[in-house]
């Protein structure tokens, strides 16, 4: 057993077989604009441990320190960056985890002081972040996000960075007398030319596939939120309630299709990495596209941010978004304040949203739902629609699609098409993607009145010129 300290607490802590002992640090600036509550403080490193943990460390212990401003040779203060180097010896800790980005003079200043690697909190998440990667394109943007945090914190990273010595073949034009480090920082270069060129290849062939899903039709709803805040739980029993109505499939048959279309779901911080998108079909012309996207975090690093552009354009393709909030976590308005910080730097600010308070059953006070809260309105003048409900139950996912038909409804117009008999695939177009409210058959042709999305009235009028 070992002791967890931390904000005068004190408790008992078991390091777990296989887990790599750390100790957290912190450092709560006070002579800044805007200066960190205790609180918001607190909540920032039970965030980092609970990182830690999803990358196989266990936090042994925590220092923290009040400072008017970092240090900016060691993070914290020559005293406290002693008494670390004195609790890691006691706990025979093997990683010291920072929980603000450091700088190249930092990382090497405390490697030097504390004989242990060094983390901060922007290495932590990339780490997560490989570790998760499955596609191509996830482990190419992580790849190309870790390789542009390292570059300038080569110096002091490999004991070797100052040994002379040549390198082979296409690395070897500087000669003999090329450091280490110059070596390491041109085979970065050259890593980061090829993921660009890869990364610009696969954005593509998303651009692609993103057009022919445009083509069809169907507006595309995307899920976003803070990460382990329920989204791949909603994307899921969206799926478990609307299995596919394809004819001759009886129910286990559509059940099974329905497991097959899951998503990977867990109880940790960035379970999934990978955009999915799913056609949700309520009933026949209620339907849409369901994406769920990269969970986002307090400080995540902007290098992420940039490397998952392409990802993250889906979201700026919506026509809805979704935002999914823990609502039992006290901290939930912080994040929903990081969540719409990042949508609007991507450019979806202007977007139409609905938030989500997921796990209104562990409210306390226990909250009745599903019900609709105040609708807000942004800085820009778009609505902002307050649900509250539980993704676990099939009475909140029916009462959220509603929702998502009522303002993709605003956007829908109705439409009388007359149809010529010999263009019957019209008909059957506006049959699949169109609710038709009636159809008259006349000398002419078929006349149709039909309620569908602008997109879709704009195909059928396209192709009766």
């Amino acid at each position: 057993m070992a002791a967890f300290f931390g904000a005068n607490e004190i408790w008992e802590r078991h390091v777990e077989d296989g887990r790599e002992a750390v100790i957290l640090v912190g450092v709560r600036e006070t002579n800044v604009d805007d200066p960190v509550s205790e609180d918001e403080f607190r909540h920032s490193l039970s965030e980092l441990a609970e990182l830690c943990k999803a990358c196989g460390m266990e936090p042994v212990d925590t220092v923290t320190q009040p400072l008017a401003r970092v240090n900016v040779g060691l993070y914290v203060g020559t005293g406290k960056a002693e008494e670390i180097r004195t609790i890691a010896e006691a706990f025979d800790a093997k990683r010291v985890i920072f929980n603000d980005t450091l700088s190249p003079s930092q990382i090497r200043n405390l490697q030097k002081l504390l004989k242990l690697p060094i983390m901060d909190r922007t290495a932590l998440i990339l780490e997560i972040f490989e570790r998760r990667a499955r596609t191509r394109e996830a482990r190419l943007q992580v790849e190309l996000a870790k390789l542009r945090y390292l570059k300038p914190r080569l110096i002091g990273m490999w004991e070797t960075q100052n040994r002379q010595g040549g390198a082979s073949g296409a690395m070897s034009a500087k000669g003999e007398g090329e450091t280490q480090l110059e070596i390491d920082r041109r085979t970065i270069d050259h890593r980061l030319s090829e993921l660009s060129k890869e990364l610009k290849n696969v954005s593509r062939e998303r651009a692609t596939q993103r057009k022919k899903r445009q083509g069809s039709g169907l507006p595309l709803v995307s899920l976003v939120g803070y990460t382990n805040a329920g989204k791949s739980t909603i994307m899921n029993a969206m799926l478990a309630q609307y299995p596919s109505d394809a004819a001759g499939e009886g129910v286990s048959g559509k059940q099974e299709k329905a497991q097959k279309r899951q998503v990977f779901e867990a109880d940790m911080l960035f379970a999934t990495l990978d955009t999915t998108v799913r056609r949700i079909t309520v009933s026949r012309g209620k339907e849409f596209l369901l994406s769920d996207t990269v969970g986002f975090i307090h400080k995540l690093p902007t290098s992420l941010v940039e490397a998952f552009k392409s990802t993250l354009e889906e979201v700026t393709q919506a026509d809805l978004l979704v935002q999914v909030v823990d609502g039992s976590d006290p901290h939930c308005r912080k994040h929903i304040e990081v969540t719409k910080k990042i949508i609007m730097e991507i450019g979806a600010g202007h977007i139409p949203m609905i938030t989500v308070f997921n796990k209104a059953d562990l409210l306390d006070p226990p909250a009745a739902y599903p019900i609709k809260g105040a609708v807000e309105q942004s800085v820009a003048g778009v609505s902002n629609v307050n649900l509250y409900l539980c993704a676990k139950e099939r009475s909140s996912i029916g009462f959220l699609c509603e929702e998502i038909f009522e303002i993709l409804h605003a956007e829908r117009v109705t439409q009388t098409f007359l149809i010529p008999y010999d263009r019957g695939h019209i008909v059957s177009f506006l049959m699949d993607k169109a609710v038709v409210l009636d159809t008259e058959y006349t000398a002419e042709g078929t006349k149709i009145t039909a309620e569908c999305d602008r997109a879709t009235a704009e195909q059928a009028e396209k192709a009766l010129r």
